[in-house]
């Protein structure tokens, strides 16, 4: 690992600034209040070149990797982004770009990863249902392959894209961001169902799914905060897709998903210590500023100490991240310094933004003051994008501990 700023860092963390200035507290708390997808930061993004982070140059991106994508994440989340800092950033230029990046054909590649790169096509990544959860494996969203015996009454009347080279899809998503406006959806299926298969790894396949695909229903959920996104039902009736969108191979998608899902938590891990350092700092400068009793609040080791603890906390969950970073850019399995990232600045985080709400008072818990939203975004990170129980099963097993699930 190498901690030299570079001439490349320190520009993305001063254009992570800058747009973090534009688009402030203020923005995210009316887009938050409407209920708005914020289109305009979406294209800012785009112009800054953050969305092709992870898209390699010759596909119109920056050829950089999670080491740049986490520093962009945690500096648009710690100077006034809030959550959107990795919420916009994380599904469409993190996941599918690296997914596609390192799995799809060239054909695919060619096909998406430019309109990626340049904003111009949203993903959604279509993982969890209502009875799997957690546990992945337990997916029963199926995909079929079709024939042409079964697609045409007449096999004289068969076209080429009828003779047994489409899946038919049927099942059901929750919980999927970004679904109700996506292009695309990276969509996680079973091609051979759990009881036919020897480990639950296999009979896994992705596919990449067009969202205006007859069959496709999305209802929103609604929820407690970050609603300048929807999270959403999907359900998928008789949806047919071409065997060129699996992404990866057939039955064998669970390694494809796994290089998405390590960015994930790096991802998240960004958002908790940038949410916090966030809420940390609001809180430093008001108890500054605030005098009760004829001294600043700040003074007071009550109020000044368990934010610094929490502070403390966050600047080492940060460099556990920068170490999950660049195992992930060599090519290293990263897996426990993913999650223990994630479980460290999830924790801290949450410290620190409960304590900044403290500082402030009574006027924490005004919206005014933006504390009390960062409060119900960062409690996300606590269930999402994997609870902090089931981060800390993965990593006690890594210890040496049996397995527990």
């Amino acid at each position: 690992m190498n901690f030299e700023t570079t001439q490349e860092r320190s520009m993305i963390r001063s254009t992570a600034a800058d747009v973090a200035a534009e688009y402030g507290p203020a923005y995210w708390r009316e887009k938050e209040e409407a209920g708005e997808f914020a289109q305009g930061f979406w294209d800012e993004l785009a112009d800054a070149g953050f969305h092709g982070l992870l898209v390699p140059e010759e596909y119109e991106g920056a050829g950089m990797g999670m080491a740049e994508m986490g520093l962009a994440m945690e500096t648009l989340c710690a100077e006034g982004c809030g959550m959107a800092g990795t919420w916009y950033l994380v599904l469409t230029g993190g996941m599918a770009a690296i997914g596609i990046r390192e799995n799809g054909t060239d054909e695919q590649k060619e096909r998406y990863l430019p309109d990626i790169a340049t904003g111009q096509r949203n993903f959604s990544i279509g993982i969890t249902e209502p009875e799997a959860g957690t546990n992945t494996l337990n997916v029963t969203t199926r995909a079929e392959k079709d024939s042409a015996e079964e697609t045409s009454a007449d096999p004289t009347e068969a076209t080429a894209s009828e003779e047994g080279d489409e899946y038919v899809i049927n099942g059901q998503k929750a919980w999927i961001t970004f679904s109700d406006r996506a292009d695309n959806m990276v969509l996680v299926t079973r091609t051979t169902p759990r009881d036919e298969v020897e480990k639950g790894t296999d009979g896994i396949s992705l596919f990449i799914v067009d969202m205006d695909s007859p069959g496709i229903s999305v209802s929103p959920i609604e929820k407690h905060a970050i609603n300048y996104s929807k999270s959403c039902e999907v359900f998928f009736e008789d949806v047919r897709v071409h065997e060129d969108d699996l992404l990866g191979q057939e039955d064998d998608g669970w390694w494809a998903l796994v290089d998405m899902l390590n960015p994930e938590r790096i991802g998240f891990a960004a958002a908790g210590t940038g949410i916090g350092r966030l809420a940390a700092e609001k809180a430093i400068e008001y108890a500054n500023d605030r005098e009760v009793f004829g001294r600043p609040v700040g003074e007071h080791q009550a109020v000044s100490f368990p934010i610094t603890k929490a502070y403390t906390r966050m600047e080492t969950a940060a460099l556990m991240r920068q170490k999950a970073e660049w195992l992930f850019d060599q090519g290293e399995p990263c897996g426990y310094e993913s999650n223990v990232a994630k479980a460290t600045a999830v924790e801290a985080g949450i410290e620190a933004v409960k304590q900044s709400m403290q500082a402030f008072g009574g006027w924490g818990y005004a919206k005014e003051y933006d504390v009390e939203r960062w409060w119900r975004e960062i409690n996300l990170t606590r269930l999402a994008p994997v609870t902090q129980q089931m981060a800390y099963n993965h990593i006690s097993q890594e210890l040496g501990f049996p397995k527990s699930y």
